[in-house]
C-alpha cells in the first residue's frame, strides 16, 4: 500500500491480492481519476465484490502496489476509514440478523428488543439533505427487523453517510427499490457528486448501471476485462438459446388439485398498532399467473406471508388457503410443501453455509437447511434443475462462499425444484446479471405453460414479468 499526491484517488498496479483460492487469475490494474464516477460490471461470480474488497485494503498484497490520494495523512493511513460499502451484506451492521430468525418480523411481541430506525437516527442529523430526509421519514417508527428490503436500502444509505466518506461504493445500488425511491436515489448520488463524494457502483445488469457513470469497468471470470468511458448507445445484450425443461423428471405432487388457491376478504396488513394496508381483496384461481405490484413499505412481503404460512396473524384473517379456510386444523407443512418460495427476505437469512446442491435439496423440506435424507429421485431432481439453470460449477462448493448474485440462482433453484402448485417470487431477480435473469424468465414461462400451475410474482420493474404473467394486483 502507498500514499500519493496526483488527480487519480486510487491506483493500482499489478496487483496481486493475498487472497486464499482467489478469484482473480490476472494482476489487476485500475486507475481511478478525481473527476471520475466508475461502475463495475461483471457477470455474477466475476469477482466484483472482491475487488471491492481489494480497494478498501481488506486483503493484504503479495505482488504489485495500491496507492491512495485521500488523506492529508500519510502516516497509518487505513483505507476503510476513508471507503465506506453499501450492498446486501450491509445489513448485518444495522441491527443483529443473525440472532434473529427468519418469521421474527411477523411476531410483534419478539420485536421489542429490536430497535427502531429512530434508534439509529435522528433526522436532525440530514437537516441539510432534502432526499435522505424525504427517504428515512416514514420509516423512523418502524423497528428495523420489520423493515422490507427496499427500506432497509435507504436506512443503510443514512448510516453511511453519517461517517462522511470520501469514497462510497454502492454493490447493487437499486436492489430492492421501488420506482420512486430509484429516481431518489438517482437524484442523491448527484448530489454526493457534488459535495465531493467520489462514487462508485458494481453491477451485475447493463440495466443497472447509474445515470451518473462517467466510466465503466468490465470484468471477465477473475479479472479485469477493459476500462473505459461509457458509452450506453454502444450496449448491446446477446441474445440466448433457452433449455427445454423435462417436467416428468420432477416428482409428482400429490396435493394439486385445487380450485381456488388463495382467497382473500376484507384483510389488513398490520404489525402491532400500525396499519399498513386495509381493505384487500383477492382471489387467485388455479392456474392464473399473478404479479403483485406495490412501493416500498406497502406490505407485500407480509401479505405472501400470510399465504406461506410464515405469519401467525393469518389464524386472524379470512383467508382461504387451496379450498379450505385458514385455521380449520391444517398445518403450516400441509400448506408449505404445495408452495415452492424465495425472496429476498428468505436470502438474508439462509446462513446454512452447507453446500449448494443441499440448498437446493432443502427445498423439498421447505427448511432452512437440509436436515433430512433425499431419496434418489430427489437427489436427481435437484441435480438436474441445477444444470437447467447452469449451476453445475456451484454443487460443491459452499453457500456462504459463492457471490451474492450465485446465492440468488441457488434459492431460486430451491424454489422451483418440487415442481410445486404455487410458485411465489418475491423480488426473484435482485442481484443477477443479464444471463442469469434471462435463464429465470425462460424457466417460469416453461413452468406457466404446465397445467393447474399457478404463480405470483413480486418486483418493482414492468420489464421483468414474463409474458405469461397476465394479472396484477396492485397494493397502494
Amino acid at each position: 500500500m502507498n500514499f500519493e499526491m496526483s488527480n487519480k484517488i486510487i491506483s493500482l498496479k499489478n496487483v496481486v491480492p493475498l487472497i486464499y483460492n482467489s478469484p482473480f487469475v490476472k494482476p489487476l490494474n485500475w486507475e481511478i481519476g478525481a473527476d471520475e464516477t466508475w461502475t463495475i460490471f461483471g457477470n455474477n461470480g466475476a469477482g466484483k465484490s472482491t475487488l471491492i474488497d481489494v480497494l478498501c485494503g481488506k486483503f493484504n498484497v503479495r505482488e504489485g502496489q495500491i496507492s491512495y490520494n485521500l488523506s492529508k495523512k500519510i502516516d497509518n493511513f487505513i483505507p476503510s476509514k476513508h471507503i465506506k460499502v453499501i450492498s446486501f451484506n450491509s445489513v448485518y451492521s444495522v441491527a443483529n440478523f443473525r440472532d434473529t430468525y427468519y418469521q421474527q418480523r411477523f411476531n410483534h411481541t419478539e420485536t421489542d428488543f429490536s430497535p427502531k430506525v429512530s434508534d439509529l437516527f435522528s433526522l436532525s442529523q440530514f437537516a441539510d439533505n432534502a432526499i435522505i430526509t424525504k427517504l428515512l421519514t416514514p420509516l423512523m417508527e418502524k423497528f428495523v427487523v420489520q423493515l422490507s428490503s427496499g427500506e432497509l436500502r435507504k436506512v443503510l444509505i443514512a448510516k453511511v453517510l453519517v461517517e462522511k466518506p470520501r469514497v462510497l461504493i454502492f454493490d447493487n445500488p437499486f436492489n430492492g427499490l421501488d420506482f420512486e425511491s430509484h429516481e431518489l436515489l438517482e437524484n442523491l448520488f448527484v448530489e454526493l457528486i457534488h459535495e465531493g463524494i467520489h462514487l462508485i457502483f458494481a453491477v451485475p445488469s447493463y440495466a443497472e448501471i447509474p445515470h451518473c457513470t462517467s466510466h465503466l469497468l468490465k470484468m471477465g471470470r477473475g479479472f479485469i476485462e477493459s476500462t473505459e468511458n461509457f458509452m450506453p448507445h454502444l450496449i448491446q445484450i446477446s441474445p440466448m438459446n433457452s433449455k427445454k425443461i423435462d417436467w416428468q423428471k420432477f416428482p409428482k405432487s400429490e396435493a394439486e388439485g385445487s380450485k381456488i388457491v388463495v382467497d382473500m376478504h376484507d384483510l389488513s396488513i398490520e404489525y402491532g398498532k400500525r396499519v399498513v394496508n386495509s381493505h384487500i381483496n383477492w382471489t387467485v384461481k388455479s392456474g392464473e399467473k399473478w404479479a403483485l405490484l406495490g412501493a416500498n413499505g406497502s406490505g407485500k412481503s407480509t401479505l405472501l406471508s400470510y399465504i406461506f404460512a410464515d405469519n401467525p396473524q393469518a389464524y386472524t384473517k379470512n383467508i382461504v388457503l387451496f379450498d379450505r379456510r385458514r385455521g380449520t386444523g391444517e398445518s403450516i407443512w400441509d400448506i408449505k410443501k404445495r408452495i415452492g418460495f424465495t425472496s429476498s427476505e428468505m436470502h438474508l437469512y439462509y446462513r446454512e453455509n452447507v453446500d449448494c446442491l443441499s440448498v437446493v435439496k432443502s427445498g423439498f423440506f421447505d427448511s432452512i437447511g437440509l436436515f433430512r435424507k433425499c431419496t434418489e429421485e430427489q437427489n436427481a431432481t435437484a441435480e438436474y434443475v441445477m444444470n437447467l439453470l447452469s449451476l453445475n460449477h456451484l454443487k460443491s462448493k459452499l453457500f456462504l462462499r459463492t457471490s451474492g448474485g450465485e446465492q440468488r440462482m441457488v434459492l431460486f433453484a430451491r424454489a422451483i425444484v418440487k415442481n410445486p402448485e404455487l410458485l411465489v417470487l418475491d423480488e426473484p431477480f435482485h442481484g443477477l446479471d443479464d444471463k442469469n435473469k434471462q435463464i429465470c424468465l425462460d424457466f417460469i414461462e416453461q413452468f406457466c405453460q404446465q397445467r393447474n400451475k399457478t404463480i405470483i410474482l413480486v418486483t418493482h420493474c414492468l420489464d421483468e414479468i414474463p409474458q405469461n404473467v397476465n394479472n396484477i394486483m396492485r397494493l397502494k
